[in-house]
């Protein structure tokens, strides 16, 4: 039986709160392997929880229990849930940072109940990490919480296809600079793409420019991403989140 679970966090790794979770996840579930996805999501940065999530939830073993602590609303009321999809777990805020699972057919969520000593600052110690650990020995979803109907989802906006090419818009920057897209309609190299007033050829990979050209190409997540060759896209050309991408065949 898999005995996995992993753990995503804006903590970082300098205070022990990520030690505090697995000392927990450990006394309850001392036969867990424990992976460390990330604590390095930017400070209560849901949108970028969101898209790490959808990344990797479904490349880890059936079975596995995902754990998901960016938490700007951790103490108030919002929601914590558990979800089943695809035969893993995810236990997280309802605040849509598992919005790409939440759309997996047949996903299911149950609310959490929150114990009366639980902290009102640290839900992933208290909350999550021993319902995780009742999930790795084989507690039903169903025990660990009430049916929650309706998950917060944050989903990705829809480009838009015009006759003359497509129009989307900037949704991720990984930690290399890369502006990642929300076009998944990947154009032939004769193509341009026009963003935040840059004009750029569409490559198949980075090697294909000079070092310090910027491109576009489709990223190993199936989109297009905006680089620069060995530099950061973001910096060098200023872009950030919900910037207008245009694509144009030529």
């Amino acid at each position: 039986m898999v005995s996995l679970v992993t753990l995503l966090t804006d903590f970082g790794t300098a205070d022990g709160y990520v030690a505090e979770m697995k000392g927990e996840l450990l006394t309850h579930a001392p036969d867990a392997a424990i992976i460390d996805v990330s604590h390095e999501i930017r400070a209560h940065d849901v949108v970028q929880a969101r898209d790490a999530v959808g990344r990797y939830w479904q490349r880890f073993p059936v079975g596995t229990v995902h754990i998901v602590v960016v938490d700007p609303g951790v103490g108030t009321g919002r929601a914590a849930i558990a979800v089943c999809a695809d035969h893993r777990f995810l236990i997280a805020p309802d605040n849509g940072v598992l919005t790409a699972p939440l759309q997996c057919p047949g996903a299911t969520a149950v609310r959490l109940n929150i114990p009366s000593g639980a902290s009102p600052t640290f839900h992933g110690r208290d909350v999550f990490a021993p319902v995780a650990a009742a999930l790795l020995v084989g507690t039903p979803l169903v025990q660990v919480g009430a049916p929650h109907p309706h998950p917060i989802l944050l989903p990705v906006p829809t480009p838009v296809r015009f006759a003359d090419g497509i129009v989307g818009e900037v949704v991720s920057i990984d930690r290399f600079g890369n502006a990642i897209t929300n076009i998944d309609d990947v154009p032939a190299e004769s193509a341009t793409c026009d963003v935040h007033g840059h004009v750029l050829p569409v490559r198949r990979t980075y090697g294909d420019v000079e070092v310090g050209a910027a491109l576009v190409l489709r990223g190993s997540s199936g989109h297009l991403e905006v680089a620069v060759r060995d530099g950061s896209a973001a910096e060098r050309l200023g872009l950030e989140r919900g910037m207008t991408v245009r694509v144009s065949p030529v």
